[in-house]
């Protein structure tokens, strides 16, 4: 497996900051109100402390009750308004993470579904899994605990200074004195666990994609009785992460007591100063008052900065995130193009002309590639394993970009169709059937209202299923759980089927669509695959020699290139590869 690695970069990237404040633009109202709160509880709350200076230097001093209790209220009201404000701002803030996180999720989605199947040839899923759910939730943090909270705390710094240094330059100094010690801490502890952050991410990235890849492929681990090696190369990746996880604990844990000690050196030497200063008031004209504001002043402007620092990590992270998702978002280079072309109905003619076709670069899997079907014609495709019988199918379905030639389905560059009315027009029946963790009906319609449970009841017996389905506990409604685990091969094969006709296609594609299946099964199914075959283009992958006999035309592929072309019986005759395979096969087939 190979593990993904990602590096933190640049804060500093504009043109990702750029990118996340676009998604912003749907809510902008709200933000510019988020923006007036974070301006607002800047400035709350370096007041505080003044209120409560100005209390105890006069009303309190001079013995004015009225005026203390006076006083008293006003400090209850904006503890309350600032209070009110914090909340809102929290809220705000976090209701537009989760807003954002959901369009973009969304869009990313998207993007996914419209992706060639040839970006999920070259990417893992678990990386994937990764950038649509850990890294879009990554960016909630951004919203609800990097980029606003970081703003308010660099504001608050910003108007506690002003306030400090507009009430005594002499204490604004004294306490700023271990200031210099906390930025060196500060910027070290940054610098380590935007490290350590980097690593968690990476160690979860692999995480997931071993996970997923195992889970999905767990009978073959068990099969080759690879349970115990598996596992050890999991226990790796997890220790990776944890250790990763345990050097950002270490970091914290280290970091926040030497601030906690810088801090309160800070205030110790204000004390002391002040103290000094408050005996000699004639000279000095520091107030008790004056003294305790500052205390609590310097005490506001520490936190911040011991905040700023997991802050800025936090935003950093969200950025590298975003980064990702865009660098994703941005990559056209394997999205599906379509035209806009949207026949009513097709007649079923396709043609290949002289298509070359290869999966990377230029090691080509299909060469120089024509022929034609016409309408209602059935023709099969036969050659070794490799031969380029499958490779047809993915280009003519458009999941592939072939790189010379031209493909048409009724005289049209299948380029210029919509990729809806493209698909819709073609039924294909893999040897592979995938089924979803749901029910029967479900994995028929895939949710497409337009089909309606007569129509699903009407391919179902063109297909000859209605025997197996109406044993079932629900019938239609049976979940058939994970992958179709609860049905026997056969029976998601005829399921398959059943989802191919649902749409009656003009053109049916048959890929190995009988290979997996018992005799019996392949009995049942294959008086349904005439009826199925009826007035439509029909074109047949298959190794068993009762669907390839039945075809108009066969095409012989060896090596991405057509050797022989012709019906079964004068193929024979020629005694050329389809002969060969025929002799190989026959034995197998009386």
């Amino acid at each position: 497996m190979e593990k993904e690695q990602v590096s933190s970069g640049n804060i500093i990237d504009f043109r990702v900051i750029r990118r996340l404040l676009a998604f912003v633009q749907p809510y902008r109202g709200r933000f510019y109100l988020l923006i007036f709160l974070t301006l607002s509880i800047g400035l709350l709350i370096p007041l505080r402390p003044y209120l409560i200076q100005y209390t105890l230097d006069n009303p309190v001093a001079q013995g004015n009750y009225s005026g203390m209790v006076q006083m008293i209220l006003l400090l209850i009201a904006l503890l309350l308004l600032q209070t009110f404000m914090q909340y809102a701002h929290t809220y705000l803030s976090g209701w537009m993470g989760q807003q954002i996180i959901r369009d973009i999720r969304t869009r990313l989605y998207r993007h996914l579904v419209y992706l060639k199947l040839q970006f999920f040839d070259k990417t893992p899923i678990g990386r994937l899994v990764t950038r649509t759910i850990s890294d879009v939730e990554t960016l909630a943090d951004v919203f609800s605990e990097g980029l606003a909270a970081m703003v308010s705390d660099l504001l608050q710094l910003i108007f506690i200074l002003a306030f400090m240094f507009y009430q005594d330059w002499r204490l604004s100094l004294i306490s700023l004195a271990t200031l210099p010690l906390l930025l060196i801490a500060t910027y070290i502890f940054k610098e380590k666990i935007k490290v350590a952050f980097n690593d968690v991410r990476n160690a979860v990235a692999n995480l997931n994609t071993f996970v997923q890849e195992h889970i999905t492929g767990m009978s073959i681990v068990q099969i080759f009785a690879s349970e115990k090696r598996e596992f050890e190369k999991f226990k790796a990746i997890n220790e990776e992460h944890r250790q990763a996880n345990l050097r950002s604990v270490l970091y914290y844990s280290v970091y926040f007591p030497v601030a906690e000690i810088i801090a309160a050196a800070g205030i110790g030497l204000l004390v002391w100063y002040g103290a000094h200063g408050v005996l000699r008031f004639e000279e000095t004209g520091i107030t008790v008052g004056k003294l305790i504001a500052f205390i609590l002043y310097i005490q506001m402007f520490f936190r911040p900065i011991r905040m700023i620092a997991d802050r800025y990590n936090t935003l950093q992270m969200g950025i590298v995130s975003t980064s990702r998702i865009i660098n994703l978002l941005d990559d056209r280079e394997y999205v599906q193009h379509e035209g806009s072309y949207m026949p009513e109905a097709v007649r079923g003619e396709v043609a290949f002309k002289q298509v070359w076709f290869a999966y990377q670069d230029e090691q080509y899997v299909l060469k120089d590639i024509s022929f034609e079907i016409k309408p209602g014609e059935t023709v099969a495709f036969v050659g070794a394993t490799g031969a380029g019988k499958s490779s047809i199918i993915n280009l003519l379905c458009g999941f592939y970009d072939f790189q010379k030639g031209s493909i048409q389905i009724d005289g049209h560059d299948i380029r210029e169709y919509h990729l809806g009315a493209l698909r819709k027009s073609i039924g294909v029946v893999l040897q592979d059937v995938f089924l979803f963790s749901d029910t029967i009906y479900n994995n028929i319609t895939l949710g497409n209202p337009e089909v309606t449970e007569e129509m699903v009841w009407h391919a179902v017996d063109l297909v000859g299923a209605r025997k197996f389905i109406e044993r079932l506990p629900g019938q239609l409604q049976y979940n058939v759980m994970e992958r179709g685990a609860t049905l026997s091969v056969g029976q998601r094969q005829l399921i398959s089927f059943v989802r191919a006709m649902v749409y009656d296609p003009k053109i049916l594609v048959l890929d190995e669509a009988t290979s997996s299946v018992d005799h019996e099964t392949e009995e049942l199914i294959q008086e349904a695959i005439t009826k199925m075959m009826y007035g439509r283009t029909s074109i047949v992958i298959a190794h068993r020699l009762s669907t390839i006999r039945r075809a108009d035309r066969i095409l012989v592929l060896d090596h991405g290139e057509i050797r022989e072309s012709g019906s079964h019986e004068w193929l024979l005759q020629q005694n050329g590869l389809y002969a060969q395979l025929y002799k190989m096969q026959y034995k197998y087939a009386v």
